[in-house]
């Protein structure tokens, strides 16, 4: 059987992937895109408490799911599997990278990080992917917008405390183009999409970390990867690589196809059938996780890799927190009362706050971050409340005696009772917050075997050289807990010297030489022509803001110069 061959086989569907397969597909290369995850057209993102238990990601448990979940010695990492990655889940906001935080520390002297790429390199390919992906602001001065309690919230605690605020580019679609938004209408597209399904404008339910069903969200499967398909682009999902090598002059992949009827039941995933093609170009954008993964699983195929693979780990700066029991002031009768925020309204992110760095040169003193409103769905709420087990204990006690004196009188309406029992309060008079900024990126992956004998990937990545950031981060987030007479909690693994994050970032740092980096300032891996990995491996630090938008600014810079490479050969 002969084996395939592309012009560029392209490793994930995140905003890496994405953005270069239709680049490259826009300029006439024969495109293979590999994506381990299947697709989700608006709709088939599970709900239900069934649904959910079996949305995540382990091939070799029976789950074929949307979220990976990594649990790393000091942070936590959730990641994506499906087709658009890491766009499926995330809170839409498509921020630049500020200016001087393109830091150029000497690495030979203790330095963390050096960017060979400045803000001038990217603002063309901001500006180009930001047309692509449709971005909006939130139109909060308009109704119904202008009721969603948790913005108008945030942005008053901003006010008090000083601090700058602005409502972000979201890719989000409000509104048909040219005309005012207006929730639950069709969209009209140029092109349908390639899941040929109908979308809607955002309809404001605050579902997006969960998968937009309704297909609001400009998630990279409704443009780049439309677009990639429809140029030619061969898009193919549950193929996950495994290994790669290079080979007559170009590179080797060998994959396996997952099978959707192998849900639910577990298996030997090591056994499954090995597939193989080869490609001129090969590009990994399978993620800071992923990426680096497979470049240290494949390490022996690659003698000449640099040192620096695994290197310049962080996690952007993630710290997740909760403002509780929020209180306002009412005008009548001066008492302090709940505050609703209404976390469920709205998209999940709606306005942020920069708080400024000492690279600023404005006065700012320390590590800069961002800090965000967030949400979380409606059917979440029940579980908030829930949560606090003493008050249910209680609301249950009161329940029980009413109707026990009801009965008594003979009374028979136990709607009042029944309206105390549900609760609410926990719920409604809650906000997280999503912090994000200059963390340092002194962490290493590396790969060991288990006692299976099977490699897994492990990072030494902890606070203690963040402390500083955190504590500072930390403590604004308890600012705008007061500001907002509410109660402040960090998440729970901060207890245990532990975080989250959602935006993995290093692992394969670009550098200005392979003494510095695992690849240039373009993606190309050192001493490997045509080897290349576009997604935030290759970040040789935090972004800062949320780093969706400068990974894909990223790739499609790399792209222009895989572009103009392939177009030279072909001239000669």
């Amino acid at each position: 059987m002969s084996v395939e061959k592309f012009d560029a086989v392209i490793v994930g569907s995140g905003f890496g992937g994405s953005v270069m397969a239709y680049r490259l597909a826009d300029a006439g290369m024969r495109v293979c895109l590999l994506e381990r995850g299947r697709a989700y057209p608006p709709g088939s993102f599970p709900r239900t408490p069934s649904g959910m238990k079996q949305n995540f990601w382990d091939p070799s448990e029976g789950l074929f799911g949307l979220f990976d979940l990594w649990s790393f010695k000091k942070i936590e990492a959730m990641v994506s599997s499906g087709l658009g990655g890491g766009s499926l889940i995330y809170a839409n906001v498509l921020l630049r990278k500020d200016e001087k935080w393109f830091v150029k520390e000497d690495l030979a002297k203790g330095g963390y990080e050096h960017w060979p790429i400045s803000r001038q390199d990217l603002n063309p390919h901001y500006d180009r992917v930001e047309k692509m992906m449709g971005t909006a602001r939130y139109p909060f001065h308009q109704e119904p917008y202008n009721e969603t309690l948790k913005t108008g919230a945030f942005i008053e605690a901003a006010d008090k405390l000083n601090l700058n605020w602005h409502h972000p580019p979201l890719a989000v679609t409000f509104g048909n183009e040219g005309e005012a938004p207006e929730t639950g209408e069709p969209i009209g597209e140029a092109h349908r999409n390639l899941h040929n399904k109908t979308r809607y404008t955002c309809t404001l339910c605050g579902e997006c970390d969960l998968g937009c069903n309704y297909g609001s969200k400009n998630t990279l499967d409704f443009n780049y990867l439309s677009e990639a398909k429809r140029l030619g682009a061969d898009i193919r999902t549950l193929h996950e690589v495994r290994s790669f090598t290079p080979y007559q002059g170009g590179y080797e992949v060998t994959y396996v196809k997952h099978d959707l009827d192998m849900a639910g039941k577990p298996s030997n995933t090591r056994d499954m059938p090995l597939h193989r093609m080869q490609a001129d170009r090969l590009i990994l954008a399978a993620g800071a996780l992923g990426s680096t993964y497979l470049m240290l699983k494949n390490r022996e195929a690659l003698p000449e890799v640099s040192k620096r693979l695994g290197s310049r780990f962080c996690g952007n700066g993630d710290l997740l927190s909760f403002i509780f029991d929020a209180k306002q002031k009412n005008s009548e009768t001066g008492m302090y009362g709940p505050r609703v925020l209404n976390p469920n309204h709205g998209p999940v992110i709606t306005t942020t706050i920069r708080k400024g760095d000492s690279l600023d040169e404005d006065g700012s003193e320390g590590r800069g971050f961002y800090l965000q409103d967030a949400g979380y769905p409606s059917f979440l709420s029940w579980v908030a409340e829930s949560v606090n087990t003493l008050a249910t204990v209680k609301r249950t006690i009161r329940l029980m005696k009413s109707l026990v004196m009801r009965r008594l009188i003979g009374d028979t309406n136990f709607s009042s009772e029944i309206q105390e029992f549900i609760g609410g309060r926990l719920s409604s008079t809650t906000v997280p917050l999503l912090g994000m900024g200059r963390d340092f990126p002194d962490g290493t992956l590396n790969i060991v075997k288990d006692k299976r004998g099977v490699p897994r990937l492990v990072n030494d990545w902890h606070i203690k050289t963040s402390q500083t950031y955190f504590d500072s981060l930390k403590k604004t987030m308890k600012d705008m807990a007061r500001a907002l007479d509410g109660k402040f909690i960090v998440n729970p693994t901060w207890m245990l010297k532990r975080v989250i994050t959602v935006h993995p970032l290093g692992g394969c740092p670009m550098g200005r030489s392979c003494e510095e980096g695992v690849v240039d300032s373009y993606g190309e891996v050192f001493n490997y022509d045509k080897l290349y990995v576009t997604d935030g491996s290759i970040l040789p630090g935090p972004s800062g803001p949320n780093p969706a938008l400068t990974i894909a600014a990223v790739a499609d810079r790399s792209a222009d110069s895989i572009i103009e490479k392939y177009k030279s050969k072909n001239r000669k």
